[in-house]
């Protein structure tokens, strides 16, 4: 991590590593609050307008009061200033956290939205298809909520975090995260796309999976190749019955799971759209 870093907290810089907010905090007491996962490449922010459309669209449904200085451009600010100061400009995955202040759960006089910007250095291999393929599971200790909310990326990451610890203990890659109906919501980092029968196949928002950058602007891409998609349900038997299954984010772009239980699968309409996506569309420079 980057404890001898900077960081931004509500505007300010500051030292990595030095405690910012207190026990009565909303987001520490409820997981009230966000967070946006962005990928910076030479000095810009990759898909910038989807990410700032996402964030802004979570803000306001969870009825942040926002001050008027709190813009795009002010936050795009904010990103190249700490990823200059802790020379990330190159290559980096940026965090930026977005939370209610203190108060208990009726007490809420702090309304605004106070934020943390953190930035670390990324592997160039993240820009390239992985060549050994993932190994993942099902995760079934916890399901996720398909309502109003499932879609943002929640500060309250219990379910993936459990499914995470879970997936390491086991020696996988990844761990499929089920709904609360048993089926396929989505990953503890990512978005999952199938390939079957021809069709490539994804959750739909409805499912309970996280709105994904890339999840969004992967769907456009599919459209524009006129590649067949649908944005479904998928039941288990659907994924183990599955040619392909990859899974994409905002980082990493796609990742080929090679394994699921005793299946195996191939990779190749996942390395045909990681070459789109890392030589045609949305890595190159994006204008605003």
């Amino acid at each position: 991590m980057n404890e001898n870093g900077f960081l931004i907290h509500d505007g300010k810089i500051r030292k990595s590593g030095i405690p910012l907010i207190s026990p009565d905090n909303r987001s520490f007491r409820y997981g009230d609050g966000f967070f946006e996962t962005m990928k910076m490449e030479n000095g810009q922010i990759v898909l910038e307008p989807l990410h700032f459309e996402r964030l802004f669209t979570s803000l306001d449904q969870l009825r942040f009061k926002r001050p008027s200085f709190f813009t795009p451009d002010h936050l795009r600010r904010q990103v190249l200033e700490i990823a200059e100061k802790n020379k990330h400009q190159s290559l980096a995955r940026i965090r930026l956290t977005v939370f209610r202040g203190e108060g208990g759960l009726y007490e809420l006089d702090d309304q605004a939205p106070h934020y943390i910007i953190q930035s670390w250095p990324l592997n160039p291999s993240v820009n390239k298809l992985n060549e050994n393929g993932l190994v993942a599971g099902i995760y079934k200790d916890a399901r996720k909520a398909c309502d109003g909310f499932s879609h943002i990326k929640s500060n309250n990451y219990l379910a993936y975090a459990m499914a995470a610890l879970w997936a390491k203990e086991q020696k996988m890659n990844e761990a499929f995260v089920l709904n609360s109906f048993d089926r396929i919501a989505d990953a503890t980092i990512a978005n999952i796309f199938i390939v079957k029968d021809g069709l490539v196949k994804t959750p739909s928002l409805a499912e309970g999976c996280v709105g994904g950058v890339m999840r969004k602007y992967l769907l456009q891409l599919l459209r524009r190749e006129n590649i067949p998609v649908e944005e479904t349900q998928l039941e288990i038997e659907d994924v183990l019955q599955a040619s392909e299954i990859f899974l994409t984010n905002a980082i990493q772009g796609i990742k080929w799971v090679k394994q699921l239980g005793e299946n195996g699968f191939d990779n190749s309409l996942a390395a045909h759209l990681h070459h789109k996506l890392f030589n045609e569309y949305a890595f190159q420079p994006v204008n605003r």
